[in-house]
């Protein structure tokens, strides 16, 4: 599994705590908004893996973990209709100046990275478009968890 804990804190007034006394640096980062195109980059457009085992790491073996699968990690009848669609050509920078993130840097500042999310639907609705997100606010919805399911 792949993932991010997404706990991000900005450098002015939050990181800058830390300056002269390290143990007051709030832990954590930012990381969601990139994590699929770093994972491409670094895994399937290196050749370090494959296209399935992506998905794998980045969806299916959460949702098996997290004992959310069928209904989630799967395009199946009956499953949720989470979907992500993603230009495995695209190609970007990463940069604090162009993310969606409510945070003043990024760790990955400069990295340039092939393949791009585009569209995200969740539920069958579209929730994110051209990198933008258009979702209506309070459609989340409360996932009750089932037992752990490994995995492999």
């Amino acid at each position: 599994v792949i993932s991010t804990d997404h706990c991000p804190f900005c450098f002015k007034e939050q990181k800058e705590l830390g300056k002269n006394d390290f143990s007051k640096i709030p832990n954590g980062g930012p990381g969601v908004e990139h994590r699929m195109s770093l994972v491409y980059n670094g895994g399937v457009a290196e050749g370090r893996i494959s296209l399935n085992r992506f998905v794998e790491l980045t969806s299916t073996a959460a949702a098996k973990i997290f004992g959310l699968f069928p209904k989630k990690g799967t395009i199946a009848v009956g499953s949720d209709a989470d979907i992500v669609i993603f230009d495995p050509n695209e190609e970007m920078t990463i940069s604090a100046k162009n993310h969606h993130m409510n945070v003043d840097y990024s760790a990955y500042e400069g990295v340039r990275v092939k393949g791009v999310t585009k569209t995200v639907l969740s539920r069958g609705d579209v929730v994110i478009e051209d990198g933008k997100y258009v979702a209506k606010p309070g459609r989340g919805e409360f996932l009750k968890r089932g037992l752990f399911n490994s995995p492999r």
